[in-house]
């Protein structure tokens, strides 16, 4: 391992590394971060190895593993280079005839990516939607790199913004450089990084610390962790750039515990930076030194708060402390702290090379840039997608996810994690950015975005959203804890049918209440789900609460399950399966759902026949309607003909 001491070092090592790529022909590239591996992407690779070995034809073919390429619903992807060419849903037994053909540069049209709106097969990765209305900055370079590898991240100009900052700028000019970028923080609260920078700088204390917060608790959010599997040495860089702005010589990773691959590949590029030089004293050779730790967060969500993760880091509870003298200032141990975002700092190296006037060409006004968001839920195309700022959520949803599964109508847009609002379909056109959202009563968040269909009911939503945040605040202040208490249990209520119209205006009050008086963000952002559903779903909430109707058909206790007479075939399926036996019925008789007894499990809707159909979810009005019509037609002992 050459040990890098100056620029030409760097230098001569990134030309050497781009000669001995060009030696190989083909690339064969597994993606495998955490939703790949779960889907067999190890025993792919390794199928790949054993078939390299043996294939004569294969001597000019690399493998490579990278982490995770994006598209989560088509794991595991395989790419053939310099083709581009896509495999998806790849599985040990497709590994022999993927080499046979990309040695004769044959195509395997079963394992492509067949278009739904198009019916067409596509066949190289940068066509097929998903990729296609990307703009991939900060995600752009994974498919190249393997994350435990460093040789590839300096092959593709890494460390060339770190060399350029510490050896070419002052630390005010970096600092200049982020702010006239307006790069804003990708965490959630969008604070523009180069004032925070330049608050730590320019207060007066030493030492001072930077930190990466790797927390992301959000469900169904996992972008950091996507950054991080896939391209842990950029985030790295900026943090020393970060450091190096602020005049800090300690970095620290704060990663969550739930996030084990993201915690190896990042120790790994930490150890590999250390072993080149480009981490500890006199770094290329500039007087600039720097040492970075890793923190293994508990997995508490109000960790990822600025100063409960300070806490953490410093051995105490995890809880959020006032304000009243910003982290900036006064953070880990007393001393100035800045927490930037994992994709935040992935963000900075691209600045640094290509300036700020280059940033500020993509996205809107006050938003610059790109944003990656994890497109979850109902939607065809589940993954991570990135896009500049200002692209509608229609865009995202239908062009890169592909719109809705099985026909269903589009109902809303959750967006911000657990702490964000719901977004009706009559938004769907509005540009995406940190204002525009927050405007709709939601906000950017970190990035999480769950797509939700006609068969969502909002309540229910809202009241998920509300205990999960129930579940993770701290307790720390009254109006958090108290307010989400009060929350969920008003919720409860109208779930369960016993919901009064007066509800309404007190979870407003509550509502306002939390978002002028709690401690932290947590807190103040909690009431979000619940306000956002009322304001855009308010009449759902009153057909819960007058008619003891879920819309949906999701809210167990005002729901029913009701054997259709006509389409019953006496199979005895739901009769054997309900746990608590209110199948009436026997061989041959059209079976009967016994009202009192059944407690609204949905076993018999589950196992009832496709074929058969015969069970269906009632609710309110309906539900006493279709009874009615049941005893009806059920008029003496019917039998199956």
């Amino acid at each position: 391992m050459t040990l890098l001491e100056s620029p030409d070092h760097l230098h001569t090592l990134r030309e050497s590394l781009k000669t001995k790529r060009d030696e190989y022909s083909k690339y064969i590239i597994v993606s495998s971060g955490t939703c790949g591996r779960a889907h067999g992407s190890e025993e792919v690779f390794a199928a790949f190895t054993g078939e390299l070995e043996k294939n004569n034809d294969a001597k000019n073919m690399k493998l490579k593993k990278t982490g995770c390429l994006g598209f989560c619903e088509k794991e595991p992807l395989v790419i053939i280079f310099p083709e581009r060419i896509c495999y998806c849903n790849v599985t040990p037994s497709d590994v022999p005839e993927i080499v046979k053909e990309a040695s004769s540069g044959g195509i395997i049209d079963r394992l492509l990516y067949h278009d739904s709106l198009t019916e067409k097969k596509v066949i190289h990765q940068n066509e097929i939607p998903f990729y296609k209305y990307q703009h991939q900055i900060v995600s752009g370079n994974n498919v190249s790199i393997d994350p435990e590898e460093i040789d590839d991240y300096i092959t593709l100009d890494g460390y060339s913004a770190l060399e350029k900052a510490i050896l070419h700028m002052t630390p005010e000019q970096v600092i200049r450089e982020i702010k006239k970028s307006n790069l804003r923080g990708r965490g959630g609260g969008g604070f523009p990084a180069g004032i925070k920078w330049e608050t730590c700088r320019n207060a007066g204390e030493t030492p001072k610390y930077i930190i990466v917060n790797c927390d992301e608790g959000d469900p169904g959010a996992y972008m950091d962790r996507g950054v991080m599997e896939g391209n842990p040495h950029s985030v790295l860089e900026g943090l020393m750039i970060a450091g190096y702005a602020i005049g800090s010589e300690k970095g620290f990773f704060y990663i969550r515990e739930e996030y084990p691959l993201a915690l190896k590949h990042t120790a790994r590029a930490i150890e590999k930076a250390k072993e080149y030089g480009l981490l500890g004293e006199n770094i290329l050779g500039s007087g600039f030194s720097f040492s970075v730790e890793i923190h293994r967060g508990a997995g508490a969500f109000v960790s990822g708060e600025s100063s409960a993760l300070m806490s953490a880091i410093e051995g105490e509870v995890g809880e959020p402390r006032s304000k009243y003298v910003h982290t900036a200032l006064k953070g880990i141990w007393n001393k100035p702290s800045c927490l930037n975002n994992v994709e935040t700092l992935a963000t900075v190296p691209h600045i640094i090379n290509n300036g700020a006037d280059w940033f500020c060409q993509i996205g809107t006004e006050n938003s610059k840039g790109t944003k990656i968001f994890s497109l979850v839920g109902k939607v065809n195309n589940t993954g991570l997608v990135e896009v500049p700022m200002g692209t509608t959520l229609r865009d995202i949803i239908f062009k890169i996810g592909g719109g809705i599964p099985y026909e269903k109508r589009f109902k809303a847009v959750q967006t911000g994690g657990p702490s964000g609002g719901v977004i009706p379909e009559t938004h769907l056109d509005v540009p995406i950015d940190f204002d525009e959202l927050n405007k709709l009563g939601s906000m950017m968040g970190s990035g999480g975005m769950i797509v939700m269909d006609e068969e969502t009911c909002m309540v229910d939503v809202a009241y998920y959203f509300i205990d999960f945040l129930c579940t993770e605040s701290c307790g720390k202040c009254v109006p958090c804890r108290e307010g989400l208490k009060r929350l969920k249990e008003i919720l409860g209520c109208i779930i369960a049918g016993k919901g009064k119209e007066e509800d309404i205006r007190t979870i407003e009050g509550l509502g306002r209440a939390m978002q002028d008086a709690s401690l932290c963000a947590l807190g103040r952002t909690a009431a979000n789900p619940v306000l956002s559903t009322i304001s855009y779903f308010h009449n759902e909430y009153l057909e819960h609460i007058r008619n003891k109707n879920c819309p949906a058909l999701v809210c167990k206790p005002l729901l029913s399950y009701y054997i259709d007479p006509k389409k019953c075939k006496a199979c005895m399926v739901c009769l054997k399966k309900c746990p608590v036996n209110a199948i009436e019925g026997g061989k041959n008789q059209v079976h009967k759902i016994n009202q009192e007894k059944c407690n609204q499990c949905g076993t018999c809707f589950t196992v009832c026949p496709e074929k058969f159909r015969a069970v269906r979810k009632i609710s309110g009005r309906d539900r006493l309607r279709q009874m009615e019509q049941e005893e009806k037609t059920r008029a003496g002992e019917r039998h199956v003909q």
